[in-house]
């Protein structure tokens, strides 16, 4: 599923394609991937607008209109944004096509049909949704003052959006292994020395990622096709098996909350045991 460093880049390459632009026309050739409108209200809401800007709110690609309005694209399980010249064959399970008017068109391409289009008020968008991650202001004091408040794991505390917006299942995974802290942690029961930790580990296993175009696990591709390669230095997410980079022991997948989730149980203690048993209050799959 994309997370922010894929949904970054997509938002960083989408960008110089669309920035300016007119949208000429647009089809729906799925209803489903519009929520909030009817196709109507959709199609009505972006013809005639210019794009002016593109950016990203946690896994939202955000889309400036000049009419005042946003229109918002989550891509969820296997969504992508295709960019191509209006005379080239268009991808498969195409769900949204957007014409602009110097001829390039862009494709809403969905094979699961999970992910979503909307056009909404500028002002009523996103007020649901936590800090930012790498934003300057989300210090590792405010990442301890969130999760200071949490008696739950501490995985499926950082996927909560609400809290903090844009950190998804690898990237989660990722940084509990980099700062030493089992997934199932009580999110309140960090030292104030994990907390650092933890903060610095998912500011630099999302960094990284962007710098690397996101991860091409599945579904994800860039806007020209293109894959991610940030899941090549994945250390643990999808290495159930493997062994693991710090001290050469086999890392294992469990499940935290519905979640597959991998980690190192040398490394990464189960919570109150002092041996390698991480199934506690889940099952290994």
């Amino acid at each position: 599923m994309p997370e922010l460093p894929e949904v970054e880049t997509v938002t960083n390459e989408i960008r110089p394609y669309v920035l300016g632009h007119r949208v000429e026309d647009v089809k729906v050739t799925w209803p489903g991937t519009v929520k909030g409108n009817s196709a109507e209200e959709f199609i009505g809401g972006l013809k005639g607008q210019k794009i002016a800007d593109v950016h990203r709110r946690g896994k939202f690609i955000v889309w400036e209109l000049s009419n005042g309005k946003r229109l918002l694209t989550h891509l969820k399980m296997t969504g992508a944004l295709i960019a191509q010249e209006a005379d080239i064959e268009p991808p498969p399970y195409n769900r949204v096509e957007i014409t602009f008017e110097n001829g390039l068109k862009v494709y809403f391409r969905d094979p699961r049909k999970f992910g979503r289009m909307r056009v909404v008020d500028h002002d009523t968008a996103f007020d649901e949704l936590g800090p930012e991650p790498l934003e300057p202001e989300f210090t590792a004091e405010i990442l301890e003052s969130i999760l200071k408040k949490r008696k739950s794991p501490i995985k499926p505390t950082l996927l909560d959006q609400t809290l903090i917006a844009g950190i998804g299942n690898m990237y989660a995974d990722e940084a509990l292994f980099e700062a030493k802290i089992h997934p199932l942690r009580a999110a309140n029961s960090l030292t104030p020395a994990e907390y650092r930790k933890l903060h610095k580990a998912i500011r630099h296993v999302l960094t990284t990622a962007i710098e690397s175009k996101g991860a091409s696990i599945a579904n994800y591709v860039r806007p020209g096709g293109e894959l991610g390669h940030a899941h090549f230095a994945f250390k643990v997410a999808h290495r159930r098996g493997e062994k693991c980079p710090r001290c050469g022991g086999a890392l294992e997948r469990i499940v935290v909350r519905g979640r597959g989730t991998y980690l190192c149980p040398h490394c990464q203690p189960s919570p109150g045991e002092n041996t390698t048993n991480t199934t506690n209050t889940t099952n290994i799959q």
